[in-house]
């Protein structure tokens, strides 16, 4: 990892922690603690590993176009992929994931990546429409409206962008090769085609609008679930707010853990949480209490077991810099097999069983 990109992670944590603790009442903080229930984060995290369960059978179903992997051995792979977002900076338990599923099953990462890149859009989707449900029963400040708004367009943009890509490959590549050609140095015109042909392959999913409504609801669901753990640690503490509070709450939050940070979201997950809470009436300690335990909840047991799965498969955590390299590495390799200013063929992009053949690790001889 870049060390600029620690630091800049550690200050935005330093700033969301300031602005999350700044005037904590710290005693009446310690007796929400000792005071809490804890027994309700049982059924909280029981909750929270259905939906990780969930997760991996979405994840399962978008690659059937790549690989039919069997969910009880993509489970490892996800589990692997959350704890690797909770110990490293820049979500690069994303790549790790995907480096293990190509240990693992041979799948392509750029592929793979793909996929990835598909489900985070969905889940921001499903956060914006929680927080679009919840509009007529809060009143949230105009600058939050006004953030929800553009993310609204930003994700909606994307997605359409996507969908005309993955249903018209051949179209899409020529008018890709034609702006790529204009407006980059030639020296990054393959590596970005490249990208271009690997991420076709892992967009399947949204030929089928079947698909699309079948991937969102799942996300959904996925979401009310986490909103429910939400729910269940809510009972630890004295305190009641509304389910649809809880939702809004779970948007925000989520939605603030894309900003760079410290791994495990040191802050950008505390800071929203607590002023979502105290905005509805919640004193602060006890949000402040209710949130740290959350987090802890969030964090700790996905990634305990996340570290059991590694060393059960033999994964070093140098694998995690392996998969960095890796991911650089298709790229670049990418320039051998897409000649510099030419569209790709339909060959190449209609389908993944068509795609173009995949360079080898140099070491495992496994598709990059």
């Amino acid at each position: 990892m870049r060390s600029w990109k620690l630091w800049i992670g550690l200050l935005v944590s330093v700033v969301f922690l300031t602005l999350a603790l700044r005037g904590l009442d710290f005693a009446h903080f310690v007796d929400a603690l000792r005071s809490a229930n804890y027994w309700w984060l049982l059924p909280g995290v029981g909750v929270y590993f259905v939906t990780v369960l969930v997760r991996t059978w979405r994840w399962h179903y978008m690659l059937r176009h790549i690989k039919a992997v069997p969910v009880q051995r993509l489970f490892p792979v996800v589990v692997i992929g959350y704890m690797g977002n909770n110990v490293y900076p820049a979500r690069m338990g994303e790549v790790l994931r995907s480096y293990v599923l190509r240990r693992n099953e041979q799948v392509p990462m750029s592929a793979s990546l793909a996929t990835v890149v598909l489900e985070r859009l969905f889940d921001g989707l499903v956060m914006l429409l929680f927080v679009f449900v919840t509009l007529p029963f809060v009143n949230l400040p105009t600058f939050l409206r006004a953030t929800v708004i553009f993310f609204s367009i930003l994700f909606l943009i994307a997605l359409a962008v996507f969908f005309v890509i993955a249903t018209h490959p051949e179209r899409m590549a020529r008018v890709y090769a034609w702006l790529v050609d204009r407006l980059l140095p030639e020296r990054w015109r393959a590596r970005v085609h490249g990208i271009f042909d690997s991420f076709v392959v892992g967009l399947q999913s949204l030929r089928s609008p079947r698909d699309m409504v079948l991937i969102f609801a799942t996300s959904t669901l996925i979401w009310l679930g986490e909103t429910l753990k939400y729910w269940f640690v809510m009972h630890a503490f004295p305190f009641e707010v509304p389910f649809y509070v809880l939702m809004l709450m779970t948007a925000v939050v989520n939605l603030a853990t894309t900003i760079p940070s410290t791994p495990g979201y040191v802050g950008t997950f505390d800071a929203p949480g607590i002023a979502i809470l105290t905005q509805f009436g919640v004193l602060q300690a006890i949000a402040t209490g209710y949130t740290i335990v959350l987090h802890i909840t969030l964090w700790l047991p996905i990634t305990v077991l996340g570290a059991y799965f590694m060393l059960r498969q033999s994964i070093g955590w140098a694998d995690l810099d392996r998969a960095a390299a890796t991911k650089d590495a298709l790229e670049q390799s990418k320039q051998t097999q897409t000649p510099t200013g030419a569209a790709a063929s339909p060959a190449d992009t209609a389908l993944p069983q068509q795609a173009v053949e995949q360079p080898e690790d140099a070491v495992t001889g496994v598709p990059l």
